[in-house]
């Protein structure tokens, strides 16, 4: 498989004035300004291959925005090397935008008094998109977007999810290679949420289209995404399957059975038991270092009638916290 997205040693600075307060803070501000120097991406790596999906993640002031838009060229790097799909983005900026779609969840890109359909014709001619595509497109993205209730209506009529359905179409009508995703379900209601997940899944197995989401809803990873990077002032934290993230840093276990005879006394070395007699169900919450799951399976078949048993792991909106908050190391 192509590799899309090639990054080695990327590394962005800004420079800040630090402002002091006050008439004679102002003036200082004017004739003798100071300056601190903020590391906002502290040499990253990472590769990312045609057709992935891939949710790039961190807390507020990780660096990820900043990642993204040296990726999307509006920024240029102070260090390391990008390369997107054959270009460098901020050196090649007029060529490369036209292989690339960006989606932001609190900004769009459709005018306010046009309809989504007016809008529409403007990119076409802004991309020069043939005209069989462009109609092929349309009439795809109309379906699956379920649109066609409101694609001729002026945007400011549209509700959040509507007018975010018509911005994910408005980004994909040229047939970009690769898609920038930020936040594309913010304030959205369940079942536009659902919808637009269903819709970028659709898309990336159909059209192979490399896919990077920054978000911070969990689900939208989790519904959608494959593998999982995540970054933390300015530094990469982990690169595996989102699967991994939580086998890999989370040793915790919950069984829950539910069983016919609730024995008294009943311990199992290395285990935490709790038990409800009106419901007969038993819950056993174990470290996975210290007894295996098989372990524990067998000790509660071994000594109950079984009905029903079930294993849970942590939630992903779990581990991840508890990554950003430092209570799990990764890398």
């Amino acid at each position: 498989m192509e590799t899309m997205i090639s990054v080695e040693d990327l590394s962005k600075t800004f420079k800040i004035q630090r402002r002091s307060t006050g008439f004679a803070g102002a003036v200082k501000n004017i004739f003798h300004p100071t300056y601190e120097y903020k590391k906002a991406v502290d040499g990253i790596s990472f590769s990312i291959k045609e057709g992935e999906m891939v949710g790039f993640i961190g807390p507020n002031g990780a660096g990820k925005s900043t990642t993204v838009k040296m990726l999307s060229g509006i920024l240029h790097p102070d260090g390391g090397s990008i390369n997107v799909a054959g270009y460098i983005p901020h050196k090649q900026r007029k060529e490369y935008v036209a292989n690339i779609g960006v989606v932001f969840g609190q900004k769009s890109q459709i005018s306010w008094d046009l309809s989504p359909l007016d809008s529409y014709e403007v990119i076409k001619h802004i991309y020069r998109i043939p005209e069989k595509l462009y109609k092929d497109n349309l009439e795809r993205y109309t379906e699956l977007l379920d649109m066609k209730d409101f694609i001729d209506r002026p945007v400011r009529q549209l509700s959040l999810g509507q007018r975010m359905r018509a911005d994910i179409a408005a980004a994909l009508l040229h047939s970009p290679k690769i898609v920038f995703f930020d936040e594309p379900t913010i304030g959205i209601d369940v079942v536009g949420k659902d919808k637009i997940r269903k819709f970028i899944k659709t898309l990336n197995e159909t059209d192979n289209i490399t896919m990077i989401f920054t978000t911070h809803d969990m689900q939208d990873i989790e519904q959608t995404c494959q593998r999982l990077i995540i970054i933390d002032d300015g530094k990469k934290l982990y690169d595996g399957s989102l699967e991994n993230v939580k086998t890999d840093c989370v040793s915790t276990r919950i069984i829950e059975a539910e069983v016919e005879n609730m024995p008294s006394g009943l311990d199992i070395e290395n285990t935490q038991i709790t038990h409800d007699e009106s419901t007969g169900k038993l819950t056993v919450m174990f470290d996975t270092d210290k007894i295996s799951t098989s372990d524990v399976m067998t000790a509660l078949m071994s000594t109950h009638s079984i009905k029903d048993i079930s294993i849970k792991e942590p939630g992903i909106d779990s581990v991840i916290r508890d990554i950003y908050e430092g209570r799990i190391k990764v890398g």
